[in-house]
């Protein structure tokens, strides 16, 4: 895959909702599979672990599994089908069937080599290893799939390659680079696929590109780089270069579950005939973001549902479009 030369950002509309509380509850991350695909849900409730939500585009309820989990953080699609769920609570990572037993776990309390403290932020890269943001160790380490420690960078500071509680990491399908949301420095940084430092973007703030604390990321084919600004509760999108493009407060619709459970009950019915709709359809607390093809799924923790968007950009080759000026926009901390 190779990023275009440039391109010509037409539109990024709000495009569909799914869910409602009593199904997504307190979404942390999904995996989409497909456009009009099946979803499945991670849902965490602090204090009362979580579980996987099945459903689909047509915001069907098709069940839950799911019961071993603390404080699960992430959840992507892995090898043979399976899905892998980070666990900040227990420290460690494991893999589930899409229909519900689990298949494996791995993972051993501590700060040496290949143990780990809290994480949070998984991704498999182009060689099928895992790449895991180990947050309390303040650092990214990578394993194979089996759990095999392989390699690891960084360290607690503020310095370039330095992180405070790293939390959500991203791996650009084009070269490998590594995106890494550095929660409690309110940054992102990029590295090479060997862990080198590249560019950082990001200061802490409410202002168009800074941050308040940042988690789960996301980096689409073009590689635009997407960040959940939690803290801000809102989705911002950047650049390759860290460029500030574009921010998504929600403006999410009535999902096709929760007008049902509306409809069924006359006195919510009557409360949400009164109110105030402006507010609810903000974004509230998303601590993931995740981009499938053209599609951007947010988990809307808060408000208990997921809010979809639909990119609308056109590749340029480097004649369709004037050279790039020699000063450099990109803002760095």
């Amino acid at each position: 895959m190779t990023k275009p030369h440039a391109l010509l950002r037409a539109a990024f509309p709000y495009h569909h909702t799914l869910g409602m509380r009593r199904v997504t509850s307190s979404p942390a991350d999904i995996v989409a599979l497909g456009y009009h695909g099946d979803i499945y849900v991670l849902n965490r409730v602090d204090g009362e672990g979580g579980e996987i939500r099945h459903t689909n585009w047509d915001d069907e309820d098709m069940g839950d599994f799911g019961s071993d989990f603390v404080w699960p953080v992430q959840m992507i699609a892995g090898p043979d089908d399976s899905l892998v769920i980070s666990d900040e609570g227990n420290h460690t990572i494991s893999f589930w069937t899409k229909d519900g037993p689990q298949i494996k776990s791995w993972g051993d309390h501590g700060s040496g080599e290949g143990q780990l403290n809290r994480p949070s932020g998984i991704v498999i890269d182009s060689d099928g290893n895992l790449i895991v943001a180990d947050t309390m160790n303040h650092r990214i380490q990578k394993f194979t799939i089996d759990g095999a420690f392989i390699s690891s960078f960084g360290e607690l500071g503020e310095g370039h390659g330095q992180f405070n509680m790293p939390w959500g990491v991203d791996v650009d399908p084009d070269d490998g680079s590594i995106v890494v949301s550095d929660w409690r420095n309110d940054r992102v940084q990029k590295f090479t696929a060997n862990g080198e430092f590249l560019l950082q973007f990001g200061t802490s703030g409410s202002g168009r590109g800074e941050l308040s604390r940042p988690a789960g990321v996301s980096v689409d084919k073009h590689g635009d780089i997407y960040v959940a600004d939690r803290g801000n509760h809102r989705i911002q999108l950047f650049g390759q270069n860290g460029n500030f493009v574009d921010v998504f407060t929600g403006n999410a619709g009535l999902s096709v579950s929760g007008r049902k459970y509306i409809t069924a009950n006359p006195k919510v019915l009557r409360s949400r005939e009164l109110i105030d709709l402006v507010d609810e359809k903000n974004l509230r607390g998303p601590a993931s973001v995740r981009v499938v093809g053209d599609l951007m799924y947010i988990p809307d923790a808060g408000s208990h549902r997921i809010q979809i968007y639909k990119k609308e950009a056109y590749e340029l080759s480097e004649n369709e479009i004037y050279a790039a000026p020699n000063a450099p926009s990109l803002y760095t901390v």
